[in-house]
């Protein structure tokens, strides 16, 4: 089951300003913070702050609840593989496709 897009991630190349910025507007602390991502929740949503984000060129996640079915669900309607299924920590799992247009689309499966 396909949650819709619930993370959204803005490609940054200055994360100490950004994340300064994004507290003050979100009106929070973010609740991880790293060289390689800081992130806020707001509600069920996830902000996140990606410094290598220019490089994917992904802004967002759908989340879904088995990404090895949804991921052949978009390869079976002519996606292209981005980033195989791989474990991003804590049993997260991310993986990417291309469609036709060049779109990335991203998918995200919370632990279990």
């Amino acid at each position: 089951m396909n949650q819709g897009i619930k993370t959204v991630i803005y490609p940054v190349k200055d994360l100490a300003h950004a994340k300064t910025l994004f507290s003050k507007l979100l009106g929070i602390e973010p609740y991880v913070e790293g060289a390689y991502y800081v992130g806020f929740r707001v509600g069920d949503q996830e902000i996140g702050l990606d410094p290598n984000g220019h490089k994917q060129g992904m802004t967002g996640y759908y989340h879904v609840e088995d990404i090895k079915k949804s991921l052949q669900s978009l390869l079976d309607g002519g996606a292209q593989v981005q980033q195989e299924v791989k474990d991003v920590g804590g049993g997260r799992l991310t993986a990417s496709v291309k469609d036709a247009d060049d779109n990335i689309i991203g998918l995200i499966q919370e632990p279990k």
